[in-house]
């Protein structure tokens, strides 16, 4: 009595249970996925409500509740260009209910231009790449030349008259001019503003000369003939405007400055949560009406073989690789 006995001799029920409690082992992974999410999803947007950039994310947030059943609640953490929101997000749970919607800046220029707490690879998963807004570059309407080409031949030629205008340091518009210099091999001034209205307001002045900014921006402007578009800063045409060729067609390759979006989540989140946000957001931007109001907002989509986790860390890596050497050498700081 109490002694141990062989496993084929052991008390039946006592076998029972420790063969259940074995499935129930084996079981877990694939209940946890099923059972995501159980409660609400924060959603951390690293900028101020209302702008260009928290548009998006509350847009997804709403179709992501109709899809996983469960609130999805946008928090914004603005400052520090959205050093501060992806700060709070690295330090976050790694269980799948806190992620964050960012772009370009804070998951590529930001790594180079900031001192962070923080690694933009390193410290965070992606779940899935979403649309995109691709810059145009702009002149003002006094400018001459008729194509991309000979604005590139005038520029070269006025230097000592060119000027080009970007919302602040080490914004995007700031990225695009230093790409055009350098792919032009020209330099004349980059005149800084706070904040993109009064840079489009003295481009519309003519004040200055030149701007790279988002589609939406300038789609507008160049109907009204109030300025003129020269390229698409992307590698494909926009629908909204297939007009305008892209910089690779009209003579000036390489030439890309996009700001894509993304979600991303703390790393060492489940992949079971990673894959149940990816499926949830693409179905999300196969449906007919989000696609057509992305391109009523100027946005583009992504193209299918974007839409896993490893094709949007792929796309970070690549622009990382392009764009800090190009940051670095033009010493743009933030600290």
């Amino acid at each position: 009595m109490g002694l141990a006995t062989p496993w084929g001799q052991k008390d039946p029920e006592m076998r029972l249970n420790v063969l259940l409690l074995a499935a129930f082992i084996a079981l877990a992974p694939a209940a946890h996925a099923d059972s995501y999410p159980s409660r609400p999803i924060t959603v951390v947007v690293p900028f101020a409500p209302g702008g260009a950039t928290d548009v998006l994310p509350r847009l997804f947030a709403e179709h992501l509740q109709a899809v996983l059943g469960q609130p999805v609640v946008i928090e914004n953490i603005g400052g520090a260009g959205g050093t501060i929101g992806l700060a709070r997000v690295a330090k976050a749970d790694p269980d799948g209910y806190t992620i964050v919607c960012g772009n370009w800046t804070t998951f590529v220029s930001n790594g180079a231009v900031y001192k962070t707490s923080y690694d933009v690879v390193k410290d965070f998963d992606p779940i899935v790449i979403l649309p995109a807004n691709s810059h145009l570059l702009a002149a003002t309407k006094s400018v001459p030349a008729k194509n991309l080409k000979e604005l590139v031949d005038w520029v070269k030629a006025n230097q000592s008259k060119a000027s080009i205008a970007s919302a602040g340091v080490g914004t995007g518009g700031h990225f695009g001019a230093v790409l055009f210099q350098n792919l032009t091999g020209t330099e004349f001034p980059i005149v800084h503003y706070r904040g993109g209205g009064p840079a489009l307001q003295d481009l519309l002045a003519g004040h200055v000369t030149l701007q790279t900014n988002q589609a939406a921006v300038f789609l507008p402007h160049m109907r009204e003939g109030t300025l003129k578009v020269y390229a698409v800063l992307a590698d494909r045409r926009l629908p909204q405007a297939p007009e305008v060729p892209t910089a690779d067609e009209a003579g000036l390759p390489g030439f890309h400055v996009s700001n894509w979006n993304g979600f991303w989540a703390p790393k060492g989140t489940p992949r079971e949560a990673i894959d149940r946000l990816n499926d949830a957001v693409r179905k999300i931007m196969a449906e007919p009406n989000v696609v057509q109001k992305m391109i009523n907002l100027t946005y583009e989509m992504p193209a299918g073989d974007q839409l896993s986790p490893e094709a949007l860390a792929s796309i970070q890596q690549a622009e990382i690789a392009k764009w800090w050497p190009i940051i670095r050498a033009a010493k743009i700081t933030a600290n």
